[in-house]
């Protein structure tokens, strides 16, 4: 037999670098190795300092406060505000009604989910480079501090990467085996992962990128065309009515910081220039490059117009980069001098990321903390006080518990989240909000560390009327907000002395039988009184 002959005989027995081999027929072992070991490492990471010291922050207080909504009223409130999350409260709705509201049903739904993640990982790099990168790659992303953090986070993101990376796999399977009900899966496990994040479709496209540079038989690409379209078309009313809510990412501001994930991509492009071991129809590289850099390329070319890049909105991107990290160590092991390498990799790796996985397990990991602030609050302020959020949507600083807040006074508050079917309720006008701050002797107010209010009306009175009437007397600063106390410079009150009605008795305390003041019941709307008792019943 010639040399010529003989050589794609020798790459598919022995895995030559770089030139991809026949995919041999996987055992069963082989295949729940490849899951289970990945899935149980991501699994036992997630739930290690999964309360976080019993704190949550402010995006995980939205998912609370909202979950425990009742469906028709998470309808109404996507109808005004984020849509784009509408299928995830539903889903931690029901979770919430199975096994109660929590830090631990918060949370644990997305440590599965990564777990899940982590398998489909395993088993994309079993199909597409052999057990040993499979294997590898599943532990890599589970180690990845990013994968770590939102696996511990009450919002969508671990359940999109999830779906990405199953639907990667269904995609890889496909695209070699014939059969509808494979693309009908790959499709309705993409469309699920968009319905939940639309920046998830970006994955689609790097699919697409994927079976191109694959060369695929043209039926391959005309089954993902149509697969793809019908994916498309069932997220296109939800992006058309979600871009009337576009302000919901107005808080991104400028400069965009990409830094993290640049530094992936520049691993990602390094492991490339190893000949990576590839096998069946769709090479490693093939897939893992554009889901690595395809998405957060996409949302720079869009920041350059309107700042829009966030690291957890590419989250799926890091299933690349364990694809690449796994298949090179894979490289690396199939050298005689460095065998052993893969064997330790992990386990140095671990104990190397030890402080960084210890460190995400703080609240100081999150950028603010709503239970301490909360209890801030709490802390400063006495029943009756007034309180005042610069701006409305820093009340989800103090969602996380309503008792911290139940005793004071929402001053600019006309209608709360729950009855205006919003995540931080309805303010009254500019003049009535100053009107009202004037007859408190004394004022709580929450301000988000750096972030600036809104040039509004409403804004503007608060500011004036705080800087005119009031004097800033004490100010706590806590994890991503400052909580400060202002006193008025003259105070309203007819009399004076231990017994004139300040501002600790400008509402009755529910818990005394102090009879309420002309002036401060006046500032307590009938709507806010009855959702705070709705509100305690739901506790």
């Amino acid at each position: 037999m010639s040399l010529a002959v003989r050589a794609p005989a020798l790459a598919a027995a022995t895995g030559l670098p770089g030139q991809p081999t026949t995919a041999r027929p996987l055992s069963a072992p082989t295949t729940v190795l490849a899951a289970v070991v990945p899935a149980s490492l991501s699994l036992a990471l997630g739930m290690w300092g999964i309360r976080r010291e019993n704190t949550m922050w402010g995006d995980e207080a939205v998912t609370y406060r909202l979950a425990q909504r009742e469906l028709y009223q998470l309808w109404e409130t996507a109808q005004q505000v984020d849509l784009v999350h509408a299928l995830y409260y539903a889903v931690m709705h029901v979770v919430f009604d199975v096994f109660g509201a929590g830090l631990l049903s918060l949370r644990l739904p997305s440590v599965l989910a990564m777990a899940a993640a982590a398998a489909g990982v395993g088993l994309l790099g079993l199909r597409l480079a052999g057990p040993r990168a499979g294997v590898t790659a599943g532990l890599v992303f589970a180690l990845l501090p990013q994968v770590q953090k939102y696996a511990q986070e009450g919002r969508s993101y671990a359940m999109v990467c999830a779906l990405i990376a199953w639907a990667s796999y269904a995609l890889v399977v496909s695209s070699s085996r014939r059969g509808r009900w494979r693309w009908t899966v790959y499709g309705f496990t993409m469309l699920l992962a968009c319905l939940l994040q639309e920046f998830a479709a970006m994955a689609l496209a790097a699919h697409g990128v994927t079976l191109i540079v694959s060369r695929l038989p043209k039926s391959v690409l005309r089954a993902w065309s149509v697969t793809a379209a019908g994916v498309v078309a069932g997220l296109l009313p939800l992006a058309i009515v979600s871009a009337g809510q576009s302000e919901q990412v107005s808080w991104i501001g400028e400069p965009v910081r990409p830094y993290p994930w640049l530094a992936a991509v520049m691993v990602g492009l390094v492991c490339t220039r190893a000949p990576l071991r590839s096998q069946g129809t769709v090479r490693l590289t093939a897939l893992a490059v554009p889901l690595l850099l395809l998405p957060g390329a996409l949302l720079l070319i869009v920041s350059l117009v309107k700042p829009i890049f966030v690291d957890r909105y590419v989250l799926f991107s890091d299933i690349g980069l364990a694809l690449l990290l796994g298949a090179f160590l894979e490289y690396v092991h199939r050298l005689p001098r460095y065998s052993w390498t893969v064997y330790v990799a992990v386990p140095v790796a671990l104990v190397a990321l030890a402080p960084l996985s210890s460190s995400l397990r703080t609240p100081q990991s999150r950028s603010n903390d709503a239970t301490t602030i909360g209890a801030a609050v709490r802390t400063e302020g006495r029943p009756g006080d007034g309180l005042l959020y610069l701006s409305s949507q820093q009340r989800m600083l103090t969602a996380a518990d309503p008792d911290d807040t139940r005793l004071l006074v929402d001053i600019a508050l006309a209608r709360d989240p729950v009855a205006s079917n919003t995540l931080a309720g309805v303010e009254y006008p500019a003049a009535e909000i100053a009107a009202r701050m004037k007859l408190f002797d004394r004022i709580i107010v929450v301000r988000a560390a750096g972030i600036h209010a809104p040039e509004d009306p409403r804004e503007k009175a608060k500011r004036d009327t705080l800087l005119h009437h009031f004097r800033a007397h004490t100010t706590n600063e806590v994890n991503g907000a400052g909580v400060t106390l202002y006193t008025r410079n003259v105070a309203p009150t007819l009399r004076t002395g231990p017994h004139s009605w300040s501002a600790e008795r400008a509402v009755s305390n529910p818990r005394t039988s102090e009879p309420l003041p002309r002036r401060a019941a006046e500032c307590v709307t009938p709507g806010a009184a009855s959702s705070s008792k709705g509100r305690t019943a739901s506790q």
